[in-house]
């Protein structure tokens, strides 16, 4: 039987056939309607199986319905398969995106894409300077070439800070797959850093310095017990207190003239980085009433950038000379006639005794030339400083000098020359000071001091434009605090 015959057949007569009847194209036409059958049937759930698919990956970025619709418009859609993941800033790492397209004819394929790989690419290593490292021994034990750190140092001033590295500062270098330094950053400060930066055969230094943002504050206190106290009660850091301290000490003692009842006010910075507090600065305007009698304080920096206090009248705050020159515990003999302790008899004590730590920084108290250095008798270790033609100062019982310092030395007031001891003739730890006048003793606790230079000519018109503006400040800020807290 020939194709074309077989499908002319009538079939009905052949359903029609006894069940017994044999015919050879019975199992032959049962078997093709199974097949065909089969086939249908696994088409249809491929289908089914890939339109779920295809809308589960749809609904990461719309809902189904809204899908179907866009694609009728387009050929090709990209969906984010994932979030790309995050680059490494410390190391410039590049990241990798992943896309999901969606293609009529392919259906979704998943791609990579990888951004192109640069000189910048190269790890990083953070080094942590131990005790007793320099930078030369941290380039050997990381096998960096000498020859590199050579060129460094080279570079002049700012690299020089290389060279002062502290146990615990951090050091960072990127280096290539050659073991080439590409950079090299080191933070010398929460605000400053130096960038060393290979360009072609060279190196590059450059230091950053992060801006500072600077605001000003109030404070104002009254003395009930102590300084410190109503310092801290009014919210001043220790640094702020000795600030202010440092400011009124040519006219008021801090150790003998504080009494109850005594108040201050200040107007002063603080420095904020990325919106957070990172310290106190300056202080711009301070008052300090002692014994009822109100002293003021300006600050005002000059067009060489050099700052001082001076008077609302533009007289300095600074005296020619420290009225005391060690942060002393007590006065232990002051200046008269006194029994000596050692040659046990009345004797003239012609200077006053600050008793302090031994090992506690003596300042200069004015400008001047040392004019004498060594053991000196029953003083000790001695310095004498000559300032000027009528001024001259002792400083004795010191346990050692600083170093640097000889004789014909000049110093700058509240330059450290010594340290506290016991050397000569002391029954103690302290500091002999003499105060002399054309060669004369005085009373160092009670001398009139002369007075710094006041403010220059050139400046006197925008130091009085700063200080009206700085003393309203002020006179606002007490009239509120008096407002709220009468």
């Amino acid at each position: 039987m020939d194709y074309n015959s077989f499908l002319n057949r009538d079939y009905k007569s052949l359903l029609d056939m006894p069940s017994t009847a044999k015919h050879p194209g019975f199992s032959l036409i049962h078997a093709l309607i199974l097949i065909v059958a089969l086939g249908v049937i696994s088409s249809l759930l491929i289908f089914i199986s890939t339109d779920a698919s295809a809308n589960k990956n749809t609904s990461l970025q719309t809902s189904t319905a809204a899908t179907e619709g866009a694609l009728k418009d387009t050929s090709q859609i990209t969906l984010p398969l994932s979030i790309p993941r995050e680059t490494n800033f410390a190391t410039n790492e590049s990241a990798a995106v992943f896309t999901q397209t969606y293609d009529k004819d392919k259906a979704f394929t998943r791609i990579k894409h990888a951004t192109k790989q640069s000189k910048d690419d190269s790890p990083w290593l953070r080094v942590k300077v131990k005790s007793g490292d320099a930078l030369a021994s941290i380039f050997k034990r990381h096998h960096l070439a000498p020859r590199e750190l050579h060129e460094i140092m080279a570079l002049g001033k700012n690299s020089a800070n290389l060279k002062h590295l502290r146990p615990g500062d951090i050091v960072r270098f990127q280096v290539d797959k050659n073991q080439h330094l590409q950079k090299l950053v080191y933070n010398i400060s929460p605000l400053k850093s130096l960038h060393i930066q290979r360009q072609g055969k060279i190196f590059t230094a450059a230091m950053q310095v992060k801006n500072i943002e600077k605001r000003s504050a109030y404070a104002i206190g009254k003395i009930k017990s102590s300084l410190f106290e109503a310092g801290k009660e009014a919210g001043l850091s220790d640094m702020l207190i000795m600030k202010m301290v440092n400011i009124f000490g040519w006219d008021i003692d801090f150790a003998q003239d504080i009494r109850k009842g005594d108040q201050f006010a200040l107007i002063y910075e603080e420095q904020f980085l990325n919106g957070r507090k990172i310290k106190d600065g300056a202080i711009l305007a301070a008052e300090f009433t002692n014994h009822g009698h109100t002293y003021r304080a300006l600050r005002f920096t000059d067009a060489n950038n050099h700052s001082d206090y001076y008077t609302p009248k533009g007289r300095s705050m600074r005296k020619a000379f420290l009225r005391t020159p060690v942060d002393f515990r007590r006065i232990s003999s002051r200046f008269g006639n006194r029994h000596h302790p050692v040659l046990n008899r009345m004797r003239m004590h012609k200077g006053v005794d600050y008793a302090a730590k031994t090992g506690t920084p003596i300042k200069a108290s004015g400008d001047g030339k040392i004019i004498f250095r060594g053991r000196k008798g029953g003083y000790g270790r001695t310095i004498i400083i000559q300032h000027g033609g009528r001024y001259s100062t002792l400083y004795a019982h010191m346990s050692r000098f600083k170093r640097g310092l000889t004789t014909g030395k000049h110093v700058r007031q509240g330059q450290i020359i010594g340290y506290v001891g016991q050397s000569g003739r002391a029954t103690g730890p302290h500091l002999h000071y003499e105060f002399r006048v054309n060669g004369v003793h005085r009373n160092p606790l009670t001398i009139r001091l002369p007075n710094a230079a006041p403010i220059k000519k050139q400046y006197r018109d925008s130091f009085k434009r700063t200080a009206s503006a700085l003393l309203a400040q002020l006179d606002m800020h007490k009239q509120t605090r008096l407002a709220m807290y009468p």
